[in-house]
């Protein structure tokens, strides 16, 4: 639906989840989340028909971040939980996730974004953690997933001054992995997008399992994990390989 807070589109194996308040910059609120919630439950569901999904914003950025306005109005504990439910829900889809950052990304915006295996960020991307500025603290997730994408003492920094960081800034401190120009974004996003649905979906969310269930392990038992808990090989390796084999002769 057009006037969706939330639109999810499919195609070729990517499902795309488009936050849709352009009038209000995306500013995020509890029905949004009740809605992204719903299509993460059924991405997870879906893995044979969606191999990697895309997180966006309509309109003039990805999101101004959390909505003052439902602050304003006193969202509940509980509705603050579920918001950090379906984040981390997000965040442990088995399929690779692509946060697609434009313009503003701010905040709960950021915590949102930080789900994502994998941020690609516009030239125009600023991005920021401006809980002190308001008196508030993250309960989103913040305070884990930013130090663990770009070091403990990076994060206190960007925690503490509340400044906002650039997309190149942003690149080099490894809070996005790739920066792309303005005009290119769209074009290049689903190029990237492609280039992981091109390979094994099987391998992308197997390799995606092994990194979230060692992460944080001593190097020998993340060794261990691997050997002993992988999955094997794909349903479809023999073709793969046949494939690369004729290509070769």
């Amino acid at each position: 639906m057009a006037d969706a807070d939330i639109i999810r589109s499919d195609s070729n194996g990517l499902a795309t989840l488009t936050l849709n308040r352009p009038d209000k910059l995306n500013a995020l609120n509890t029905r949004m989340f009740e809605l992204l919630g719903e299509h993460v439950a059924d991405i997870a569901k879906s893995v044979d028909t969606v191999g990697c999904v895309i997180v966006r914003g309509a309109g003039r950025c990805f999101s101004a971040g959390h909505d003052l306005g439902a602050i304003g109005e006193g969202e509940s504990g509980a509705q603050l939980n579920l918001q950090a439910t379906v984040i981390e829900q997000l965040a442990n889809l088995p399929q690779p996730v692509i946060s697609a950052v434009h313009n503003h990304c701010y905040t709960g915006a950021l915590e949102l974004a930080l789900a994502g295996d994998i941020i690609l960020a516009s030239a125009n991307a600023r991005f920021a953690d401006t809980h002190g500025r308001w008196g508030l603290t993250p309960i989103w997730g913040m305070s884990q997933r930013l130090p663990r994408r770009i070091g403990t003492y990076k994060a206190r920094e960007l925690m503490f001054t509340c400044r906002n960081v650039d997309a190149q800034e942003a690149l080099s401190i490894g809070l996005a992995n790739v920066c792309f120009a303005d005009a290119d974004f769209d074009n290049e996003v689903q190029k990237f997008a492609d280039t992981i649905l091109a390979n094994s979906w099987f391998s992308a969310r197997a390799n995606k399992r092994l990194l979230v269930e060692t992460d944080g392990l001593p190097l020998k038992a993340g060794l261990a994990h691997e050997t002993y808990r992988n999955e094997g090989h794909a349903p479809d390796v023999d073709a793969r390989i046949a494939a690369f084999a004729a290509r070769k002769a």
